[in-house]
This record gives structure tokens, sequence and C-alpha cells, in this order.
């Protein structure tokens, strides 16, 4: 959950930095933020898999029902960070709370970056009308 708010955090300042390069470019930096964000919501899914993957390698981890190998993982933790739901894949055991800290971790980094692209497409629109 840290490497993933840190990586957040970090993906925020580097377009911050890249908007004040290029302070007239707008549309394409409203473009770069969706891009780039998606890219670290990936990420971050990519994290979440692997954090499953080693989870299920250890001793008395708990167990992910219909999960064979790292891709059915990394679809998992999608669906969780999206709160979309389990689908077919079902946990059990101790496990069952790093999906609880990911569906947490999701909603709160997808409505971050909700908020950090509505500032950035408002700041957009106002220096538009003024």
């Amino acid at each position: 959950m840290l490497a993933c708010v840190l990586l957040h955090y970090g993906a925020f300042s580097m377009l911050q930095r890249l908007y004040a390069r290029e302070p007239r470019y707008m549309p394409r930096r409203i473009l770069f933020c969706v891009l780039g964000l998606l890219c670290v919501h990936v990420a971050e899914i990519w994290i979440f898999g692997l954090g499953y993957y080693a989870l299920l390698h250890a001793a008395d981890s708990g167990a992910l029902a219909g999960a064979d190998n790292l891709l059915d993982l990394v679809f998992f933790s999608a669906m969780v960070y999206t709160t979309v739901g389990f689908a077919e894949i079902t946990p059990s055991g101790p496990i069952r709370f790093l999906t609880g800290m990911e569906a947490l971790s999701g909603l709160a980094l997808i409505a971050w970056s909700a908020s950090f692209t509505y500032f950035q497409m408002h700041n957009y629109w106002r220096s538009n009308l003024d």
C-alpha cells in the first residue's frame, strides 16, 4: 500500500513539473495527465498482483481459489483495485486482509487521480475564459 501511495505521489509531482515547463499547451497536458495516471494505476495493480503472488508462496497466508498464475493474480488485483468484485477468483484465509486494503487503496487513489485531473481541467477552462 505504501509503495502505491508513494508511486502515486511521485507521479503527481512529475506531472506538476511537466505542467510548469509547458504552460501554454494545456490540451496536451490534460492528455498526458490522463494517460500518465492510467499507467500509474496499471503499475499499482501490478504491485498488488505481485504482492498476492508473494503472499501465496508464503506459509499460512491463505489461498485464492481460481488463480493459477501471475496473470490471474493481476486480473484479480484489477478487479479488487477498481472495486468491481472478485469474479471467479475468491480469497480465503489471511490474504483477505490484503484484498480489503487494496480495495480501500484503489478507491482512494482513483479518487485522488480524479480530483487532480479535475483541478488541471478546471485551470484550463478558467484560463480559456479569462
